[in-house]
């Protein structure tokens, strides 16, 4: 009941962080002020590669990534533009951005598109490394989506499964 108190109060702040920042608006320091220091910073030619970038690939932007597994349900990429003002703020694990995780893509590129996931494991004799994410498929069902990627980290595939069935609560 702690961890779930915990969650839910991350959620809440986040939400509260959230609001206080405008798209053109509110610069890199107003992000890091509500955030903290990101997990990773993307430069715009890391971005560039993905199914549709937006503006995370104009020349001169970077994309801060917040992560919030593994007990979240959330990572969050924080755009800023060439002007230094944050262009995007996006909740990056939902079914929409899933659906454009392809056989053939890079480990890196899946990275880029969901952020740290909240476990990686490996299967040395079936050649595999597995990728997994929580998140809520709405409007309130906790699920982990897991990329399975080949022994040169490539994509094989992906699926969902209710976390329960996984992490069974007793």
């Amino acid at each position: 009941m702690g961890l779930l108190s915990f969650i839910l109060g991350l959620a809440g702040c986040d939400q509260q962080r959230i609001n206080e920042l405008e798209e053109g608006v509110a610069t890199e320091a107003d992000v890091r002020a509500r955030f903290g220091e990101p997990e990773k910073i993307w430069e715009a030619r890391d971005m560039a590669s993905l199914p549709m970038p937006g503006a995370a690939a104009e020349p001169g932007a970077r994309t801060l990534e917040y992560n919030r597994q593994p007990a979240g349900q959330v990572n969050y990429m924080i755009t800023i533009a060439p002007d230094g003002k944050m262009s995007a703020l996006r909740q990056v694990l939902t079914p929409q951005n899933f659906a454009r995780v392809l056989p053939g893509m890079s480990m890196e590129q899946v990275r880029k598109m969901l952020g740290k996931p909240m476990k990686v494991t490996t299967y040395a004799l079936k050649r595999e490394t597995h990728y997994d994410w929580r998140y809520l498929n709405p409007p309130s069902s906790p699920m982990i989506f897991t990329v399975v990627f080949d022994a040169d980290l490539r994509v094989l595939g992906t699926g969902s499964v209710d976390e329960e069935s996984v992490n069974p609560r007793r």
